[in-house]
């Protein structure tokens, strides 16, 4: 189990991480995520899919970079109040955001687009890599990290995983790397620094799962979890610079 990256904001919000968590740690994750590029003081990041806000706070405390924490099913008074409690209101601005629809913001205005765990849900299209790189500064980076496997299914879905690939949404969002970098490889304006599996898959996944109430709504996940037992899924991470 790799436990390179860690964070002074795990070691001192335990508590609130575990609330707050809708997947694997993405605490872990934008970290890790951060690392293959430089973020500087005031930087204005877009965080995709941010959910309770865990790396748009990982991004505000960590580098003091201004983030725009976006996200279509999150609450955003639920989140300024969150962000109120930590006292870094000045650092996050929350949104309710569509990233699939024309987005409210200027073309070139961001140094970084950045997102943990929820592209895959809305990206996996030709389009949708080529729609965000305008709203990025030439020379700035689109950085995103999300569930995938660490080969493509295909119809040959192993037996103790069919129960899950019943779900619709299960089979066309969880994909393979291979798949991915088909994918992204189709779009033009940017330079691929790193697309690669994330090291932190195991543990951010440990920790997601002991936050799990056994008996609440995510048992469905931690069923799939078990069921998978390490042999499929991985995190897989994409770096790339706008040109």
């Amino acid at each position: 189990m790799n436990n390179k990256f860690t964070t002074k904001f795990m070691k001192n919000n335990l508590a609130f991480l575990n609330e707050t968590m809708w997947g694997p740690n993405g605490i872990r994750q934008a970290e890790e995520l951060a690392s293959n590029f430089t973020i500087t003081k005031n930087m204005k990041i877009l965080d995709l899919g941010s959910g309770m806000g865990l790396s748009a706070v990982y991004l505000a405390q960590e580098h003091n970079a201004t983030v725009f924490a976006t996200d279509l099913y999150a609450d955003p008074t639920e989140n300024y109040n969150r962000f109120l409690s930590l006292g870094i209101t000045d650092k996050i601005v929350p949104m309710i955001v569509d990233a699939t629809q024309p987005m409210p913001f200027a073309k070139g205005y961001f140094d970084v687009i950045f997102s943990v765990g929820a592209y895959n849900i809305f990206g996996d299209t030709e389009e949708m890599l080529p729609s965000l790189i305008p709203y990025v500064k030439k020379g700035g980076y689109i950085a995103l990290a999300f569930p995938g496997l660490k080969y493509e299914f295909g119809n040959n879905v192993p037996l103790e995983m069919q129960p899950f690939w019943e779900t619709p949404e299960v089979a066309k969002t969880v994909r393979g790397i291979e798949w991915w970098r088909g994918l992204f490889s189709k779009a033009e304006g940017i330079e691929i620094i790193t697309l690669s599996e994330m090291a932190c898959h195991e543990i951010a996944w440990d920790e997601y799962i002991k936050s799990i109430d056994p008996n609440g709504d995510d048992k469905w996940t931690l069923d799939m979890k078990v069921a998978e037992g390490g042999k499929y899924f991985n995190t897989v991470q994409l770096v790339a610079k706008v040109k």
